[in-house]
């Protein structure tokens, strides 16, 4: 078999392996494990030591794809520190950054010298060799996870300083990290290969700072220029990765030259060149936004394929006698993490009970650890992959508990504002509506003709009393008085108030009793964004009627069931609460004949359903008909 076909096969049977590890990916999300560790796992069960789908000669055929996708990890990391975003609060961000990563990183070089005679590939190696192992554990216990840290942000909605501080803390370290790598790999080499830490190669050092920096700064007109180019998205991705593999190999010929002809490596880390490119197209270009998109687009199918190619290429053997000391490296980082954090937050000038507890935000890691554990297994052979190996067992540990940690500190400080429990079907739809005037009394008295109990809410004293409604008076928009209004149970709630009160009914709704239905009457346009970030059904003044005259003159029949002007037909969303039909295809339900399923909405995703749709208990399921067998269909799949 040629050398051309053979690449090829290994390829095809490494995507098969990547496709797997999608789905069991998914499938650890789904049991509330980090989506890395099931692309890990996927890929040490592939590999060689369990079933052998993934050689260890494909391994090392596949470098490629390591080279590309630690590239990307690179522009990820340098595309998250967005400079106008951290000036508030730089000062407790920049004695933050400076405590973790001195603590941690002098705490993690003294340990893994210490730890050595416990660990096989270590207490083999020459005193130099050890330095050099500890200067590369130390770097890479300081690593965190950007992306863990967004998604639990995003998850919890958490907003404060401390939040703010976390996630500047957590992007500058991985940042910085890079750089220090940068330092210490070119000082292990050093110190592995004889040449020693003399004058000589300091100034070798500093050259390839600076080659780095040039290389950076053309890196980025190179990303410039394709982002700038009138093509799509695809097309750029593809560009970013042949730019970003580009490094790479350019690192890689000189190395190989200047061996060659000057006696000395020249390592310029390219790692250290992509993040410096990413960092100065996201500061100092237009094409912010546009090189985020990008990598949006290229980022989960490169995760995918590295961290499964990641996992393929742990050694178990290894795994087995280093584990007690990847253990004992979580423990020492943890409190590495607990001092250095402390410290650097009572130098800004924090809060004791700030100080104390931050710590718990910077446990997690992921990308940038992983890239940077992988780098070592290539750049310094045997002992560089025993030494990734332990690495990667660390932060696999660390990558379980830290976002748990995080969270849990989100909630201790009070900047964590997550969706409540939500409520189940209490027998009738009840609504509450937030606000007093002609619209709200009219709406109500359109609910309460559907059967529903309605309450409206309002602040005026002595309110006229209107038929079927029940209308109360409350002192303030808090969780409290909504709660006593029956919020907790309510199927919707409609707030028509000005925007700033409408939103904290909304907020408190959304955060204290998970209420599916937020609807909000909106009078300014420049609110938006607030409203969707927790799902609340926007009625915009400014467009609703322009917008209902328009679907009017295109789909009149549907516009007058929507407004409920065509006496005969309506439409209803009712919620499945008969077990009978868990499981039941929409074309077994027997239905009216007059009648028409439209859509099934299941938890946040919205089914457009046809015949063989099966239903669930809890699903709401939007039928349109004639009224009287809608009252039919209502009381089948709510009994």
């Amino acid at each position: 078999m040629s050398v051309a076909l053979s690449g090829l096969v290994v390829t095809a049977a490494f995507l098969m392996v990547a496709l797997a590890s999608k789905e069991i990916g998914a499938w650890f999300s789904r049991a509330r494990l980090p989506l890395i560790t099931g692309f890990l796992f996927t890929g040490v069960i592939a590999g060689p030591h369990v079933f052998g789908l993934v050689s260890a000669d494909a391994i090392s055929r596949l470098r490629l794809i390591d080279e590309v996708s630690l590239a990307v990890i690179a522009f990820a990391a340098g595309s998250e520190l967005y400079v106008e975003e951290l000036r508030g609060r730089f000062k407790s961000i920049r004695w933050t950054t400076i405590g973790l990563m001195s603590v941690t990183f002098t705490a993690g070089t003294v340990s893994v010298l210490l730890l050595g005679e416990w660990i096989p590939f270590v207490r083999e190696m020459p005193t130099t060799g050890r330095v050099a192992v500890a200067l590369l554990a130390g770097v890479i216990l300081v690593a965190r996870s950007p992306s863990s840290a967004i998604a639990v942000i995003n998850e919890l909605r958490a907003r404060g300083p401390f939040t703010q501080t976390a996630m500047g803390v957590t992007v500058i370290m991985d940042v910085g990290v890079i750089v220090l790598f940068g330092v210490c790999s070119s000082i292990a080499d050093a110190l592995v290969t004889g040449v020693g830490v003399e004058i000589r190669f300091a100034l070798l050092l500093a050259a390839e700072l600076v080659a780095a920096a040039v290389l950076g700064f053309i890196g980025a007109g190179i990303l410039r220029f394709i982002l700038s180019r009138h093509r799509g998205i695809a097309t750029k991705a593809a560009l970013t990765l042949v730019a970003g593999y580009g490094a790479f190999l350019l690192s890689s010929q000189a190395r190989r030259l200047s061996h060659d002809h000057l006696g000395v490596e020249v390592f310029i880390e390219p790692l250290l060149i992509c993040m410096l490119a990413s960092f100065i197209v996201t500061n100092r270009t237009r094409y912010r936004q546009e090189f985020v998109t990008v990598l949006d687009r290229i980022g989960p199918v490169i995760y995918i394929l590295f961290f499964t190619l990641t996992g393929a290429s742990l050694d178990l053997h290894v795994l087995r006698t280093v584990w007690p000391a990847a253990l004992a490296l979580v423990v020492i980082r943890l409190g590495a993490l607990a001092i250095g954090s402390f410290v650097g937050s009572m130098a800004a000038g924090e809060s004791v009970r700030f100080s104390r507890l931050s710590w718990m935000a910077y446990v997690t890691q992921a990308g940038v650890g992983l890239g940077l554990a992988k780098e070592v297994a290539v750049e310094f052979g045997d002992w560089g992959a025993q030494l990734a190996t332990l690495l990667i067992a660390m932060i696999v540990v660390n990558q379980v508990v830290g976002p748990p940690l995080f969270k849990w500190v989100l909630h201790l400080i009070g900047e964590a504002h997550p969706r409540g429990e939500g409520h189940g079907f209490y027998g009738a739809y009840k609504a509450v509506i937030c606000g007093l005037e002609g619209q709200s009394r009219a709406l109500g008295r359109q609910l309460a003709a559907h059967g529903w109990k309605v309450t409206i809410a309002t602040r005026q004293p002595d309110p006229r009393p209107e038929e079927s409604i029940e209308i109360r008076t409350v002192s303030a928009w808090t969780a409290d008085e909504l709660g006593r209004l029956g919020a907790q149970d309510a199927e919707a709630v409609v707030a028509m108030l000005s925007d700033e009160e409408s939103l904290d009914v909304c907020q408190e709704c959304y955060e204290r009793f998970g209420t599916d239905n937020l609807i909000v009457r909106l009078n300014d346009h420049a609110n938006v964004p607030a409203f969707r970030e927790i799902g609340a059904h926007i009625v915009d003044l400014s467009t609703a009627v322009v917008g209902l005259l328009e679907h009017c003159v295109r789909a009149p029949s549907a516009t007058a069931l929507l407004l409920g002007t065509d006496g005969d037909q309506d439409v209803v969303e009712v919620e499945v609460g008969n077990a009978d039909l868990d499981g039941l295809a929409l074309r077994d339900l027997r239905m009216p004949s007059d009648t028409l399923v439209l859509s099934v909405r299941r938890g946040d995703s919205l089914l457009l359903s046809h015949g063989y749709t099966q239903i669930k208990v809890g699903d709401w399921v939007t039928v349109v008909g004639s009224v009287d067998s809608l009252n039919q269909v209502s009381g089948r799949l709510e009994a």
